[in-house]
């Protein structure tokens, strides 16, 4: 009984924190969704409207389509480009330090800093990109990358790519480091080829840093805004208009704030179903390999 009260007792200062900075907030969001508070003023409770508004009209439909698109994008080129740069670099342990602290540089810069970068890179008139075409002869390609609607949230989603990619590397090189040197030289003292030890030795045990990058790239691309709303604002024609960036505009630009609650939940809701389903089904494809 004493040794229970005291696990209680240790836990009680991260229990206090959750609750002050995680739960509160939410409950306080969920009791602003069914108000019209703009910031000033008393708070009209009007029930559902809020949720009726966000279901009712289509651009906010839209904002959630582009969300889950970009996130789809991100999160598989993401994985596939950090899992071959993280088997490339297991490969070549004399260059591995340094490489991995080039391709975890990005992360630590600021997104206000490579959001303006990345919006001259692709600049149509003075970008890098669009010159680099013409340098190699592919003048038909050139375009405004962020001014078109079909290729500005690809752009967008190449940016964070390029952001985030070399978290992605570092913790698949940690799921490579955890891999028993006994396997890989069983495998090549049968004759297996380099390509032929990754696919069917090393791949299957990196499901645990499969399932860590798989949740926590997920997780935080659905919230991101600071680069859409940085490079494009949402535009062109609201192709890179994301729910979180809805929620941005609708709290400080029109002082929604019971909206602008309301899309939280909804943002909320959107990504635990997410994570939950993501989680259980990496979860069951761990125990199966």
């Amino acid at each position: 009984m004493h040794r229970n009260l005291r696990i209680y007792w240790l836990t009680a200062p991260a229990l206090l924190v959750i609750a002050c900075f995680f739960i509160y907030p939410i409950l306080l969001s969920l009791q602003m969704s069914f108000t019209d508070f703009r910031g000033v003023g008393e708070a009209e409770y009007v029930g559902w409207k809020n949720y009726d508004r966000f279901l009712s009209r289509s651009r906010y439909a839209n904002a959630i389509w582009v969300t889950l698109k970009f996130t789809v994008i991100v999160v598989v080129v993401q994985t596939l480009l950090g899992l071959l740069f993280a088997a490339l670099l297991h490969r070549m342990p004399a260059i591995r330090n340094f490489c991995r602290a080039v391709l975890f540089t990005p992360a630590m810069m600021s997104f206000v800093v490579v959001g303006y970068v990345w919006q001259f890179i692709y600049s149509p008139f003075s970008g890098g990109l669009n010159a680099l075409l013409a340098a190699v002869g592919l003048d038909s390609l050139a375009r405004g990358w962020l001014g078109d609607p079909d290729t500005a949230l690809y752009a967008i989603a190449f940016t964070h790519v390029w952001m985030f990619v070399g978290y992605t590397t570092a913790i698949f090189l940690v799921g490579f480091a955890n891999i028993p040197q006994e396997i890989e030289e069983a495998g090549r003292l049968d004759g297996a080829k380099s390509w032929q030890r990754f696919w069917y030795l090393e791949r299957p045990l990196l499901a645990g840093s499969f399932t860590v990058n798989i949740i926590l790239s997920t997780i935080g691309t659905l919230k991101t805004f600071e680069l859409p709303f940085i490079m494009t604002r949402g535009g062109p024609d609201r192709a890179t208009n994301t729910l979180s960036l809805e929620i941005v505009n609708n709290l400080f630009g029109a002082y929604r704030f019971g909206f602008a609650s309301a899309l939280s939940i909804v943002m909320l809701i959107m990504v635990v179903l997410v994570a939950l389903v993501q989680n259980g089904y990496l979860r069951r494809r761990e125990e199966n390999t």
